[in-house]
């Protein structure tokens, strides 16, 4: 009985939240990528400032060690300010640092020839820290003061051109393929927590079923064996009293079908305390518009741009059904409106029950993508659509019928139908 309910049970237990608390983000396959590209350009940075700093000390150059200092400075600019380069450090923040860097990195370019190659790092890092609109005539800017900065030192040869712009090229070309890259992988991180936040609701789920399944069962066993049987006493005694004549015997025939009566009503106490949660002190159509409210509320919240609207109508007048009945009905709502929230892209669902004569029906049509019923039918008989093969197998056992209309862009159609039977 536990395995019924995994996939048509899936939305009416499950707090959302609790599952998806903290998923880890270490589980990019891209992170090696990213952290080798980080470690590559720290190296660049540091190797092209030592060795300008190294230049300045072994050669004769006019003020060294004012060039040495604002190499350290350099240095220590960029070293402070690398946790600024996180996406989620405010914008002004990452420019005031990249402005400190790339002031320190003109005054020691005036003063080296050298200090003009290290532009080739500041190119990631603007590439880095801001998007394509703002980076690209970044790097355009150092790029034009590089060549002007070498024009001035080496004089205005082909060389003094050619290297810097094929060193701006290719960094745009790699800092936007880059970008490219931690887009994908931010995606890709965000696909995988919501997989593994899905697990942990799908296991939750589960549990949870399996309980609600085997109160169920233990229900309707007591109903079957312990209900039935004091109701059948008390009918017998009842019968007994109208043909006894002694008063002493009468008074034990009186007292034993109290006592049968006193036992039938707490086992129709146990049987509703084991009924389904959802079912609690409220009736099957307050159950089915509380349900409707939440999945609409949950899906505003998940979905904001494209949020689902569920809508609850009930027809007929209502009465009072059998547990199964309404455990069965609520289970089925709670199954499909779960799959119309996940898969159908629906913009609106409505959930109708209508109580005729002689049947009890729930109807629920949603708008949404839809799919090819017969690929679900067959689905259905490999036993690959475990969803659609729980309700059957719960509207068959309680002899109801099971109807499903979908095609794909036309949205879906979930008739069931049950007998009506009197409540004991």
């Amino acid at each position: 009985m536990a395995t019924e309910s995994t996939n048509s049970e899936r939305s009416g237990a499950v707090k959302p939240s609790a599952a998806r608390q903290a998923p880890s983000r270490a589980h990019s396959a891209l992170t090696p990528v990213f952290v080798t590209m980080q470690v590559g350009l720290h190296a660049l940075m540091v190797g092209l400032t030592g060795f300008v700093a190294l230049r300045a000390l072994l050669g004769a150059w006019p003020m060294q060690w004012l060039i040495v200092g604002l190499c350290v400075v350099l240095l220590a600019v960029y070293a402070l300010g690398v946790r600024f380069a996180r996406r989620t450090t405010p914008m002004w923040a990452r420019a005031l640092w990249f402005l400190t860097l790339v002031i320190v990195w003109l005054a020691l370019t005036l003063l080296a020839s050298d200090g003009a190659y290290i532009v080739f790092p500041l190119f990631f890092i603007a590439l880095h820290l801001f998007p394509p609109r703002w980076s690209v005539p970044v790097v355009g800017a150092m790029l034009l003061l590089s060549i002007l900065a070498l024009g001035m030192h080496l004089g205005w040869d082909p060389g003094t051109f050619i290297g810097p712009i094929i060193g701006a090229a290719v960094a745009v070309v790699l800092g936007l393929a880059y970008r490219a890259l931690f887009r994908e992988s931010a995606e890709r991180n965000l696909l995988i927590d919501d997989l593994l936040a899905t697990r942990e609701e799908l296991a939750v789920t589960a549990r949870e079923a399996g309980t609600l399944a085997e109160r169920q069962r233990l229900a309707g066993e007591i109903h079957d064996t312990v209900a039935q049987g004091l109701s059948s006493i008390q009918l017998l005694l009842h019968a007994a009293e109208r043909n006894i004549s002694d008063e002493a015997a009468l008074e034990h025939v009186q007292q034993a079908r109290q006592t049968a009566a006193d036992g039938l009503a707490e086992t129709r106490r146990f049987i509703r305390e084991l009924r389904a949660p959802a079912l609690d002190e409220q009736s099957l159509p307050a159950a089915l518009a509380r349900l409707a409210a939440s999945i609409t509320a949950q899906s505003a919240s998940t979905r904001p741009d494209s949020p689902t609207v569920v809508s609850f109508q009930l027809s007929g007048e209502p009465i009072e059904l059998p547990m199964a009945h309404e455990t069965t009905l609520l289970r089925i709502a709670q199954g499909s409106l779960a799959n119309v929230l996940q898969h159908s892209q629906a913009q609106r669902a409505a959930v109708t029950l209508t109580f005729m004569d002689d049947e009890v029906t729930l109807d629920i049509v949603d708008n949404g993508v839809g799919f090819e019923a017969g690929a679900a039918s067959r689905a259905e008989h490999r036993g690959e659509s475990f969803g659609l093969a729980t309700i059957r197998e719960r509207v068959e056992r309680l002899g109801g019928r099971l109807s499903v209309e979908s095609t794909p862009g036309a949205g879906t159609a979930l008739a069931v139908s049950l007998p009506l039977e009197v409540s004991p």
